[in-house]
């Protein structure tokens, strides 16, 4: 099997970082992925802005991985704490939305605008602002990424730098980010549902177990949400409970692997047969 260098180096990177992972978080989870059960992934957005939220983000049981702003005034210092609890540190990267000029722009923000110099320069200044950066997925970015040209450019400064994996928050319909990442073989997945669009605990309550409902029916399925009192009261709860529905709880990067090997994975004649 012939695979792009960006793969090798990203499941190589995976697998030795596999053999010391471990949770130190508020709940134990089991530290390998058992093959036969559902997973689910989860990524909490928008951190790097508040303090308090944002310790309470990390200290979510499992390995819930962690998505900074890249000159948020607290992502530094909370990068580096979920770090040491051993959860995912990722960089939400901001990208143009449909409604760039009605809204608040983050600093850093890419856009259309942009040469290729200017933003291959701006993505890899913001990747350097968030430590221990393992992967990234866009904050916004309706109008962005929708358009192949600068997805391109996205997806060859991230192998420039290696090892990160990509995705897609999708928050337009009209994307192409994830197809532009599989083109450029970088390691990725998208999101199957946004937790807290509506922020009421039971909404999101819902939201949560149509994340867990999809992964028993497709085997995987990654979930977004972000550092509202609302939603971490909600994920504190199920998280502890997840297990016993029968689905794990994975890394983002492991949900990439599992989600890469079932995609790779050859199939036997009866299924190939079923298919013509």
């Amino acid at each position: 099997m012939n695979l792009n260098p960006a793969i090798w180096r990203f499941l190589i990177t995976l697998w030795l970082g596999l053999q010391s992972y471990s949770v130190t978080a508020a709940t134990t989870f089991p530290a390998g992925a058992e093959k036969n059960l559902p997973a689910i992934a989860l990524i909490i957005d928008d951190l790097g802005n508040q303090s308090d939220l944002g310790m309470r983000a990390i200290m979510l049981p499992g390995p819930v991985a962690c998505a900074f702003l890249p000159y948020g005034p607290f992502t530094n210092a909370l990068a580096r704490q979920a770090h040491g609890y051993h959860k995912e540190v990722m960089l939400h990267l901001p990208m143009q939305a449909v409604d760039h000029e009605n809204r608040r722009v983050e600093k850093g923000t890419l856009t259309l605008e942009m040469t290729e110099q200017q933003f291959m320069e701006a993505t890899v200044r913001e990747i350097a602002a968030v430590p221990y950066v393992t992967g990234l997925n866009n904050h916004k970015g309706s109008l962005l990424t929708r358009h192949p040209g600068t997805m391109a450019w996205l997806m060859q400064a991230i192998n420039r730098h290696g090892n990160l994996f990509f995705v897609d928050s999708r928050t337009t319909k009209e994307t192409v980010a994830r197809q532009l990442a599989v083109e450029y073989g970088v390691p990725n997945s998208s999101r199957n549902v946004f937790l807290d669009n509506d922020p009421d605990p039971e909404a999101v309550r819902a939201q949560f177990r149509k994340l867990v409902a999809i992964a028993k029916r497709d085997g995987t399925a990654l979930g977004i949400g972000h550092p509202f009192p609302g939603t971490l009261n909600v994920l504190e709860e199920e998280l502890e409970n997840l297990h016993r529905q029968g689905v794990q709880l994975l890394p983002v990067s492991r949900l990439i692997a599992q989600q890469h090997e079932q995609q790779h994975k050859p199939r036997i004649a009866w299924q190939e047969s079923l298919s013509r």
